[in-house]
Formats: C-alpha cells, sequence, structure tokens
C-alpha cells in the first residue's frame, strides 16, 4: 500500500472521530480547533464560513460529546493527548495552525509539545485564547466534586452554559458528564518543564474576563523562543462568541503573515518558482 493511500486510510479511520473537515481538501493549511470545557465542534458556529478559502477548519471532536456521544469522556490531560496525537497525525499533510479556547488552549499547547517531542510536523502558528501560560497557577476554584446543582452554578459562572439548558433536565443530563469530565481534566492537569515551542504563538482574550487578562496572556512568551502576540476584544471568557467575526478577522490575518514570514525564511519552492 501506497503511503498516500496509508494516510487517506488513517484519517478516515480513528483519525476521522477525532478530527472534523474535509480529510482530502485541496485548501492550503488546516486550522485545527479545540473546545473550552464542556463545548464540541459546534461550538466554533459560523466559523467556516468566515474564514477565507484557503483555510480548511478542523474542529477536534472530543469523546463524550455530538457524534462521539457514546463514548466516556477524557478527563486527564496526558490520556487525551496520548489518543489524539496518533489520529491527527495523518492530518498533518500540510502547513497546519492549532487553535485552543480555554481547556482547549492548554490542550493545543500540550499537543503542540507532544507533536515536537515525536519529531513530527509542528504548527505554523499556536492560538491560544482566554488562558493564560500553562505554568500558572488555576484562576478558578475547583468544582468538578460538587454535586449536580453546585456544579451547574459554579460553571454558570463563567457564562460557559447557555442558561435554557437549566429548563431543559434531560438535555443538561446528557452534557453533564463530559462537562464535569474537562473541569475535572483541567484541574488534575500538571505542567512539566520542557523546551520552548519554536512557533509564534498569538495569544487573544477578553477585556472583562476575570481569569485571562492581559497579563495572563503575555505570560505565553516563557512557552515559545518565537515570538508572541497579545490581541484584546471586547467580552468576557466567552468573547469568541460575541466578537466572533473580529477573532476569526484576526487569526487569518495573522496566519497569512505566518505563511508569508516563513516562505520568505525558506525560499520560494520549485512550483513556486515555476509559477512565476
Amino acid at each position: 500500500m501506497s503511503t498516500t493511500s496509508s494516510a487517506s486510510g488513517a484519517k478516515s479511520g480513528m483519525g476521522r472521530a477525532w478530527i472534523g473537515g474535509d480529510p482530502e481538501t485541496p485548501r492550503r493549511l488546516r486550522l485545527f480547533a479545540l473546545p473550552f470545557a464542556g463545548g464540541n465542534a459546534s461550538s466554533f458556529g459560523e466559523w467556516p464560513s468566515r474564514l477565507p478559502g484557503w483555510i480548511a477548519f478542523s474542529p477536534v471532536h472530543l469523546p463524550g460529546r455530538e457524534r462521539r456521544i457514546m463514548e466516556p469522556a477524557i478527563d486527564n490531560a496526558r490520556t487525551l493527548i496520548a489518543q489524539l496525537v496518533p489520529a491527527i497525525t495523518p492530518w498533518l499533510d500540510r502547513p497546519y495552525a492549532l487553535l485552543g479556547h480555554s481547556m482547549g488552549a492548554m490542550l493545543a499547547y500540550e499537543l503542540a509539545q507532544a507533536l515536537q517531542q515525536r519529531g513530527l510536523p509542528i504548527p505554523e502558528l499556536l492560538i491560544v485564547s482566554g488562558h493564560g501560560a500553562p505554568n500558572l497557577p488555576r484562576r478558578f476554584r475547583d468544582v468538578s466534586h460538587l454535586g449536580d446543582a453546585a456544579f451547574v452554578a459554579a460553571v454558570m459562572e463563567l457564562g460557559g452554559l447557555p442558561s435554557m439548558l437549566l429548563d431543559e433536565p434531560e438535555l443538561l443530563a446528557l452534557v453533564l458528564p463530559a462537562l464535569r469530565a474537562d473541569f475535572r481534566l483541567c484541574e488534575t492537569y500538571r505542567w512539566s518543564p520542557r523546551p520552548p515551542l519554536p512557533c509564534p504563538i498569538l495569544a487573544i482574550g477578553g477585556r472583562g474576563d476575570p481569569i485571562a487578562g492581559l497579563p495572563e496572556l503575555q505570560s505565553w512568551q516563557a512557552m515559545t523562543s518565537a515570538p508572541l502576540t497579545c490581541e484584546m476584544f471586547d467580552g468576557n471568557h466567552f468573547f469568541i462568541h460575541r466578537a466572533m467575526p473580529a477573532v476569526v478577522a484576526l487569526i487569518a490575518r495573522a496566519i497569512a503573515e505566518r505563511l508569508r514570514d516563513a516562505s520568505a525564511a525558506r525560499g520560494p519552492t520549485a512550483s513556486e518558482l515555476r509559477l512565476s
């Protein structure tokens, strides 16, 4: 079997459970997106339609929600990353960027570190949203051990649950296991010192976010040997919903600038020379 057909098969097997989007897209770059605690691939809503046509949007489908609702959610970051790495590897067939909001930012960082340690392609750009560098102390108290009512009330403080869920007990019961597992994953996560990533980082946050303000975004500089860019938007911890058009536009510009910088650094490829 050829390498191409092997990669294609991997994308349609285990990788297809984890990764959304078109596995054989002709688009130039893949943007993988990891959700916040309790979030899912649909949390990114209109993102695919708002991105430029040369970016292929690939949300990561975590167990315990949406099309993987029958699978148990994973409540340990190391376990999750160990399963995600082989699933995403066949999709690293072109330049890519990693994006994560809140819990997803920590997971995106850990994924980039795991890929680097295995000698696999690293992202052109790491985009972290609503989260300080992973070596900082947690800014939100531990709540995953609380009873359902107290747990839901604590999550509502962050704005992470639609209020309509409170009126739909059956639906709430369906999403609670994954939500609780996500919070337990964040509460038990422990950063371990490793060499900084060589890719640039774009850190974005909400001006009214009580757990990830500008100082927390700036702390990401310790996680990369490349430049860090910080941008703030109006809104709270979930500013990415309210400011979505501006956030998506910023990310698209940042990726385009990164690709231009990388192209200038390596010089034109043979195909680019033939086209010039």
